[in-house]
């Protein structure tokens, strides 16, 4: 019996880990590097990014990584075209805003569910 819970427990993590987090999923203000200002929509297995002309961009992705350190949340995802990201969640118990990073760290949008923040406005003292 205890096998098949931990069985089951494993199934439950790998299924889980393909979708998106609730964390996550939903509409995002967000803001590159430049200023510009787009419009971010995060479906279990979908993300739409919407550019403030009003074109639209449709990518199919996969969630492969959570690391929650001192409440300071972090998710990988993987695109179907072979992109990876980070979406990071730096302040503590706040996940209303945060940051999408590259592979290397680098900043792609800066992410805030109310209202369209530059990078300076997720890390400025309170």
């Amino acid at each position: 019996m205890k096998k098949l819970n931990l069985l089951l427990a494993v199934l439950l993590v790998i299924l889980a880990s393909c979708s998106g987090s609730d964390t996550y999923q939903g509409k995002w203000k967000a803001t590159d590097a430049a200023g510009n200002k787009f419009e971010i929509d995060f479906a279990p297995k979908s993300v739409t990014i919407k550019g403030s002309k009003g074109d639209s961009t449709l990518y199919e992705y996969t969630q492969n990584s959570i690391n929650i350190e001192n409440s300071v949340e972090t998710y990988g995802i993987n695109l179907d075209d072979g992109r990876t990201y980070s979406i990071h969640f730096p302040i503590a118990d706040d996940e209303s805003k945060g940051v999408i990073m590259g592979p290397s760290g680098n900043l792609i949008y800066t992410i805030d569910r109310k209202k369209f923040t530059m990078y300076e406005g997720i890390y400025k003292l309170k």
